[in-house]
């Protein structure tokens, strides 16, 4: 996902001189090729994000297209104020980029887990916010990012994510994408950001439908709505706290929906961890892989059985 990230971004700077990237010293390797083919529109700030974010915003305001790149939290968390006040309340056109979204970095501990990352930026208010599931999904979410621009939040995995979606795919801002489709299904997993290969791989066991939701803002209510009159029951799965990200933004649409269905969120508990280990290794342990996602799934609907027939 970072690497079809880079190639993009790099297409679009070969004929958009306006559009700048800066970085928080990191990401050599991944940003070489875009700095040494367009290093006049190359910044790096040094480890100093808030800097990073307010430099972001003068170069926006001065009529730039701001890209700003660093891992898990720190472009989000460590330079908020900055985001808040100088990006989202001048409605900058600054796209804040996220490499190792949830667990990916998870062998470094609580300070690389990004997992209260969508919660805060979708609640800040004119900021785009988007987790796309696999590459393809990069490709359709950054098209959509270079042609309207900022404030936007960008979350993407780290390397190697498996594509998922065989052919390209379309991501209009605020919209979602059928991952999966089966004629018997009565189950709807809803999945967003990188977890999506693992979401349906469960899916294939559960014989169930999966939508994937690259953008959380705007969110895709409609969708939501639709899926509530259709299916026995709606499951989110998300790497990330089950406060405020996808789950929370089911639950708040089926709360203003005549139609009700029962709902379960497969989330990372609203807790700090001091459990670490590779990323494969976390979804286990906190029951975000296919097997636990499948086994969770099961129990709640024998749990919610006749339910769904009984409130329609």
């Amino acid at each position: 996902m970072r690497n079809r990230f880079f190639a993009g971004l790099l297409t679009a700077a070969l004929v958009d001189p306006d559009l700048v990237l800066v970085t928080a010293d990191l990401g050599f390797g991944a940003v070489d090729e875009f700095a040494a083919a367009r290093p006049g529109q190359f910044v790096n700030c040094g480890v100093a994000e808030q800097n990073m974010a307010g430099l972001a915003a003068g170069i926006a305001l001065g009529g730039g297209r701001v890209f700003t790149y660093s891992i898990a939290n720190f472009p989000t968390l460590r330079c908020l104020e900055q985001i808040r006040n100088d990006i989202c309340y001048h409605h900058a056109d600054v796209t804040v980029v996220a490499v190792g979204g949830g667990l990916a970095y998870g062998a470094l501990g609580m300070s690389h887990h990004a997992t209260e990352d969508l919660a805060i930026m979708r609640a800040l208010p004119g900021m785009a916010v988007a987790a796309p599931g696999d590459p393809a999904e990069v490709d359709a979410v950054l098209a959509d990012l270079l042609a309207g621009g900022g404030p936007a939040y960008l979350r993407l995995g780290k390397t190697g994510e498996p594509a998922v979606h065989r052919a390209g795919v379309t991501a209009p801002r605020g919209t979602s994408i059928l991952a999966r489709s089966s004629s018997e299904s009565e189950v709807l997993l809803c999945s967003t950001g990188a977890i999506l290969d693992e979401v349906c791989r469960a899916a294939e066991r559960l014989d169930a439908d999966v939508r994937s939701f690259p953008w959380l803002d705007p969110f895709d209510t409609a969708a939501v709505r639709d899926a509530a009159s259709r299916y026995r029951a709606i499951v989110t799965v998300e790497e990330h706290s089950v406060v405020g990200g996808l789950g929370s933004a089911v639950a708040e649409v089926l709360a203003e929906t005549a139609a009700a269905v029962p709902l379960l969120r497969i989330a990372l508990p609203a807790q700090s961890s001091s459990v670490v280990g590779d990323q494969q290794y976390l979804r286990a342990a906190f029951e975000l892989d296919a097997e636990s996602i499948v086994r969770r799934v099961r129990n709640h609907l024998e749990a919610n059985r006749g339910l769904a027939s009984q409130i329609r």
